[in-house]
């Protein structure tokens, strides 16, 4: 039995709540798994109430640091021990199939705690001694309490990246996951409850356009981090801009996979695969346009085609399944509606395009290529967010670039060459917040996380976070008792 959990606060967990009821379907069968009755206004206020008496009145901000590292690390135990049920809830709420929901999603979101219990503790101040006259220190604070609002691609995987971020400097949290996958983080937080004291990290469950609004626009709120869609974001960003508070919001990406003549043939198609059909294709990092030079074109396409062909799509809990299903019956609509109508000239159908077949319910999409001639065809402009590949064939390495750089996102790229003058000429030209060179999707969580236009404003990892979830206080001290004029004095 799944509990429907409205919200989390103070360490406590609420099953009743006025709001309306929100199903959460689980996309391989379509069947309601729990209604959750939504956090209305008050449980958003009750929340925000709990992370701001934490902050202020709580331990948590005043621990010594190694304190706070031990308690980051029991979290991440406590994920640990909990692998196979977080991976069981995510796998049923989102349709992504197990092996890759436990072993890369849940072991991110353990690696995740770690990573900042490590982080903090190598942390550095500045100080300015150039004044003869002074000792000037910059210190950083915890800025207060933080609204985290997650996806629900990968839920717990950057939901708990948000969290750790959030409370390893000293803040307090509000998370709301998306209304469409709530499950695996509501697990998570009630696992955090046995750790942290309470009121460190709340959660409330609702829709974004009324819990998430409130949560947003909540006078006590400080700072907001969100990952999801562009629209989305962009009204995230005014309504926090009203109040003036920081906010980082990672939204979509249209990543192109360049892969030269000069490429490794078989680890850039491994890699052209993983990057498109992981996570059933719903990540915003996926290499969805693959730009194949034309030496290489048609067998790399064919190859392609005959592996996407071959991929054995089936229920996520089944040992071996490499395509699950769609995370809704609304979004595989939205993915099927970027197939080409026959006889497009500009546009041709390579493989899929269909539901596929042998299934009476869920839903579950064919692996879909298509071959595109036009850079401001919707297919190579708009996000599509599935197992949709469009392939682009190009001459030289200025029309790549042009063809990569062609659309308003810009959160990741993907280069494929052997020669180490054409790696770093592409990486220098590419307008993304990430370039990956010869490999398929890897995060390090050191560097910074986040695009370009309209893939976000903002970004994740160490020192972004550093600076995102502190603010700076510059302190300056005498070195010796002062000499100072004496106004007033005859």
């Amino acid at each position: 039995m799944i509990q429907p959990i409205s919200a989390i606060i103070d360490g406590k967990t609420i099953i009743t709540a006025k709001g309306a009821p929100i199903a959460v379907i689980d996309p391989a069968t379509e069947e309601t798994i729990v209604a959750i009755a939504e956090a209305d206004d008050a449980l958003v206020d009750q929340a925000v109430a709990a992370a701001r008496r934490a902050f202020e009145d709580g331990p948590w901000r005043r621990m010594d640091v190694e304190a706070r590292q031990a308690a980051l690390r029991a979290c991440a135990d406590r994920i640990d021990t909990a692998t196979e049920v977080l991976a069981a809830l995510e796998t049923a709420n989102t349709g992504i199939p197990f092996a890759q929901i436990r072993d890369r999603q849940v072991a991110r979101a353990s690696y995740n705690f770690r990573f900042f219990a490590d982080y903090i503790g190598q942390a550095t101040a500045e100080l300015y001694e150039q004044d003869p006259n002074y000792l000037t220190m910059v210190r950083r604070e915890p800025v207060g309490v933080a609204a985290l609002i997650a996806p629900w691609n990968a839920p717990i995987a950057l939901g708990s990246m948000k969290i750790a971020a959030a409370i390893a400097f000293g803040n307090s949290c509000v998370i709301k996951p998306s209304e469409q996958a709530p499950l695996g983080v509501n697990r998570l937080v009630e696992l955090l409850q046995e750790v942290l004291p309470p009121g460190v990290v709340n959660l409330v469950n609702g829709r974004g356009a009324t819990t998430g609004d409130r949560l947003v626009r909540h006078d006590e709120v400080n700072l907001v981090s969100f990952t999801g869609g562009t629209a989305t974001g962009r009204a995230i960003m005014a309504a926090a801009g009203q109040g003036l508070k920081p906010a980082t919001v990672e939204l979509g990406g249209k990543s192109a996979n360049i892969i030269f003549d000069s490429a490794d043939f078989d680890q850039a198609l491994d890699a052209a695969l993983l990057s498109i059909f992981t996570t059933n294709g719903q990540q915003c990092l996926a290499g969805s346009r693959i730009l194949v030079q034309r030496g290489i074109a048609d067998r790399f396409i064919a190859a392609f085609v005959k592996r996407a062909q071959a991929l054995k799509i089936g229920h996520p809990l089944e040992p071996g399944t490499e395509l699950g299903p769609l995370a809704s019956r609304r979004h595989l609509d939205h993915v099927l509606s970027f197939v080409p109508e026959p006889g497009r000239d500009d546009v041709r159908l390579l493989t899929g395009g269909r539901r596929a077949a042998g299934f009476d319910r869920g839903n579950y999409v064919e692996p879909t290529a298509v071959l595109v001639d036009r850079i401001d065809d919707r297919i190579c402009q708009d996000e599509i967010f599935g197992p949709f590949a469009a392939f682009m064939i190009f001459d030289t390495a200025e029309e790549a670039y042009r063809l990569a750089n062609g659309t308003r996102f810009g959160l990741v790229s993907y280069v494929w060459s052997q020669d180490i003058a054409t790696i770093m000429e592409a990486q220098d030209r590419l307008s993304s917040g990430i370039v990956w060179c010869n490999t398929p999707m890897t995060r390090e969580l050191r560097a910074p996380f986040g695009g370009y236009g309209d893939s976000g404003v903002g970004a994740e990892g160490g020192r972004a976070c550093e600076a995102f979830y502190t603010r700076q206080k510059t302190v300056s001290i005498p070195r010796r008792p002062l000499k100072l004029r004496k106004l007033g004095t005859a």
